[in-house]
């Protein structure tokens, strides 16, 4: 099974470039993030005809989340993070899929810090932590999918020296990122490339694909449960050289049946 996570940047506007992924990547199941469209907006017509179910939740202009699944049904758990009812953003989205948790998730970019969207990053953080903790405690087969807005290490991007102030490379969530391996998340793309320089997000300013100055910021974590199924993963870059295409490409596992 491929399972794939792709931040957008506006489902709608970049919508065949989406089709054209999907149809030549051939994912089982995709994330995806920052659909920038009201619910009523989603193209759900035409990502049917592509052959896949779908939940989302969207947003006027920002934000947004959904599930794809290609070949089962999709039971939604809940389209929005416990913890917190006054928040109102659309971040994310949780499903049982083949017998699987998945948590599609928007992290909070944080920037700039200090200051309060860098606050509500680390609120919205804490409140993630909980419900990844509830997920190993109940001992499921559970994935954490998306654009989670942190560079995890240095060797995640380009001159790490000119972020040390920037909210997607504090200490703060680079700390976070590895409380989440603490509680038994394995990080896909590590387990199958534990050293190699891999990037899954380039600017559109200073040439920033040509040059290869990126980030690290999708990410796909995989529960002790299917730890042991993971077989491949990967990033799909050529999607960036593509025209009228995100700034971020799809990031993807593949699991061995269980």
């Amino acid at each position: 099974m491929k399972i794939a996570t792709y931040n957008v940047n506006g489902v709608n506007g970049r919508l065949p470039v989406l089709l054209k992924w999907l149809k030549e990547a051939k994912p089982d199941i995709v994330c995806l993030q920052e659909l920038k469209c009201p619910q009523e907006k989603f193209p759900v017509d035409e990502i049917s005809k592509a052959g896949y179910h779908a939940i989302w939740k969207g947003q006027k202009r920002w934000n947004g989340v959904a599930i794809l699944s290609k070949n089962h049904e999709i039971t939604e758990v809940q389209n929005s993070l416990p913890g917190n009812p006054e928040d109102l953003q659309s971040r994310y989205i949780e499903a049982i899929i083949d017998q699987m948790v998945i948590c599609c998730l928007y992290l909070p970019n944080g920037n700039p810090y200090p200051g309060e969207k860098f606050d509500y990053k680390l609120s919205w953080i804490r409140r993630f932590k909980r419900r990844s903790n509830q997920l190993i405690k109940m001992e499921l087969p559970a994935l954490l999918i998306g654009d989670f807005n942190i560079i995890p290490t240095e060797k995640d991007t380009y001159k790490p020296e000119k972020l040390v102030n920037d909210a997607l490379f504090r200490v703060e969530v680079r700390k976070a990122f590895k409380e989440l391996e603490k509680q038994g998340w394995l990080d896909s793309i590590r387990k199958i490339y534990p050293d190699e320089t891999i990037y899954t997000f380039w600017d559109y300013l200073y040439k920033a694909y040509d040059r290869d100055a990126g980030m690290r910021l999708d990410h796909i974590l995989v529960s002790p449960y299917l730890a042991d199924l993971v077989v491949n993963a990967g990033v799909d870059k050529y999607v960036r050289s593509w025209d009228k295409t995100s700034d971020h490409v799809p990031v993807w596992v593949e699991l061995k049946n269980k």
